[in-house]
């Protein structure tokens, strides 16, 4: 398991996969501290016709739920056939899963410098899965040279993709003054949204958050919260 903002704060992140799409065939993300949504029954018969018809996001949907065992046992050999039948297509969330299965070794060999070259690909055409890896990889030294402003670039698209986790790591990141300057209205504008998509951990960090803050500057942050808007999602 990866692990964004190091030391107090523990080992909460797992891994961002696909997007609000895969919500339709019952692979929506899980993220710790956050209720799973309810899973409905996958009809993968459906979507593997729609694979074998050419459709993109068909074939990283279904490379998706073999991944990770959603409706069917799990196959990384084909799910590995699946992504890479989409990102053929240049598809951008597959890019993003494939990365994923090549930093963990499962179905392809282990392959950091493939991964990150996939996540890349994906970020760079607006993959929230793949701009939340790719920060990762900067934070940690990973492929990359350790470089934390390139971390809280990527972690910041990726939360104004609307990723949870990344907005609580930025909320953070201005909290400590880690890759960007302190900026703690900043900080708890990011946690308020956050907080307003589910991520638990937001709430106390908000809380400690506030207590340096003025009530104008509490009101300001809660106001931008309240217009925030994701960007549309990348496929």
């Amino acid at each position: 398991m990866r692990r964004g903002i190091p030391s107090e704060f523990g080992a909460r992140l797992g891994w961002l996969w696909l997007t609000v799409a895969l919500a339709m065939v019952g692979c929506s993300p899980e993220t710790p501290s956050q209720p799973p949504a309810p899973t409905p029954v996958v009809d993968l018969i459906a979507l593997q016709k729609r694979a074998e018809a050419g459709e993109a996001s068909a074939q990283a949907q279904l490379a998706k739920c073999l991944a990770e065992g959603r409706g069917t046992a799990t196959d990384y050999p084909q799910a590995v056939k699946w992504y890479k039948a989409a990102v053929a297509q240049g598809s951008a969330e597959a890019k993003a899963g494939l990365g994923e299965l090549y930093e963990a070794g499962q179905g392809v060999p282990k392959d950091l410098a493939e991964a990150a070259r996939l996540y890349r690909e994906a970020a760079d055409q607006g993959s929230v899965a793949g701009q939340y890896n790719l920060a990762i990889l900067y934070e940690q030294g990973r492929h990359f040279r350790t470089d934390q402003a390139a971390a809280s670039k990527w972690y910041r698209l990726a939360a104004e993709g609307g990723d949870p986790i990344a907005q609580y790591d930025l909320g953070q990141r201005y909290d400590l003054g880690i890759g960007v300057p302190v900026d703690r209205v900043e900080a708890l504008f990011w946690l308020e949204v956050a907080k307003a998509n589910g991520q638990t951990d937001s709430i106390a960090r908000a809380k400690l958050v506030e207590s340096k803050l003025s009530r104008a500057e509490i009101s300001a942050a809660r106001e931008r919260a309240k217009a925030f808007k994701p960007r549309p999602a990348s496929h």
